[in-house]
């Protein structure tokens, strides 16, 4: 039976989230890891929080970064197989790439915090935004971020499920696309408390320091299929993964279809490899076919490990 795992990204985050998983030594040493490449205390800081530490970008990516890669061990600590591909939600494909052998884990944690960092500083506070629209497939939602543009910018960054489509853009624009998708028969439109607007354009200087900073990182072939939230591909050349990460951080995620194309590989379980169940839940609204699985805790982490032997 082929599965597949998926890494979570912002948004997972929750205070002593790690405690779930009980005393396990690999996640642990994967948190004084990655402690050791920042020079600061990552478990300390998710044990006692406060939830708005754990909320600023530059701790929530090199936190979630963190605690996918230490499920990921702990999995394999248990006994756990290969999957057949690997995948993440936007900054979760830094743990997909760090699962599969491509990308050394402290590499990854010190760029997933500049990531952040250049994400936060590419747009003044207050001038960018993020909403959910819930009930109007993506055709629509593209039409109601037409409408609203008016020589700004707003477009789809997550394309989570059918009918839960995130936009991101200058936010005079996202109110006015909130407000167009409601015209066109949108359950709900959510402006989300985020720090800054992921995923579009006014993400490209962002990007632009994320390629320096990929210049000077060894990326190498993955050794288990990563399928890339931007082209929805599996890469195996080192600099077209570099690529696909830079333009992630300005494009959208095609979460749909990258479920989709699991699917179409012949995956019939997808396991979300850390804390939270929120891929989980996507995973079921695509439905795509294969099972969603959630590996948030000790237990679960257990039964997904009997599930998938034989």
């Amino acid at each position: 039976m082929s599965f597949a795992f998926v890494f979570p990204g912002q948004g997972s985050q929750s205070v002593n989230m790690m405690a779930a998983y009980g005393e396990s030594k690999s996640i642990r040493a994967a948190f004084a890891e990655a402690s050791d490449a920042l020079g600061e205390d990552l478990w300390t800081m998710v044990a006692d929080g406060p939830a708005e530490r754990l909320a600023l970008t530059v701790n929530t990516q090199p936190l979630m970064l963190t605690a996918g890669v230490a499920v990921w061990r702990a999995w394999l600590a248990a006994g756990g197989a290969q999957p057949a591909a690997v995948a993440g939600h936007s900054l979760g494909e830094y743990s997909a790439l760090v699962a599969a052998s491509a990308l050394d884990f402290a590499d990854a944690v010190r760029l997933v915090r500049l990531r952040a960092q250049a994400m936060q500083e590419a747009v003044p506070a207050g001038t960018g935004g993020m909403a959910a629209i819930l009930g109007l497939d993506p055709q629509q939602v593209a039409a109601a971020c037409e409408q609203a543009a008016q020589g700004q910018v707003v477009s789809a960054a997550n394309l989570n499920d059918p009918k839960q489509i995130v936009i991101a853009g200058h936010a005079e624009a996202v109110a006015r696309a909130c407000e167009a998708a409601k015209a066109l028969g949108a359950k709900r439109a959510l402006v989300l408390p985020v720090s800054a607007p992921f995923h579009c354009e006014l993400m490209k200087p962002a990007a632009e320091r994320l390629k320096a900073a990929l210049a000077e990182i060894e990326v190498r072939a993955p050794v288990i299929p990563v399928i890339n939230n931007v082209d929805v591909a599996q890469e195996n050349d080192p600099g077209r993964i570099k690529d696909a990460l830079v333009r992630q951080a300005y494009l959208p995620v095609r979460w749909i279809e990258l479920v989709q194309a699991m699917a179409a590989r012949g995956v019939s379980r997808i396991a979300e490899c850390g804390p939270g169940k929120v891929l989980a839940g996507l995973v079921k609204r695509c439905d795509a076919g294969p099972e969603a699985l959630a590996i948030a805790d000790a237990a679960s982490l257990q039964q997904v490990l009997e599930s998938t032997k034989g």
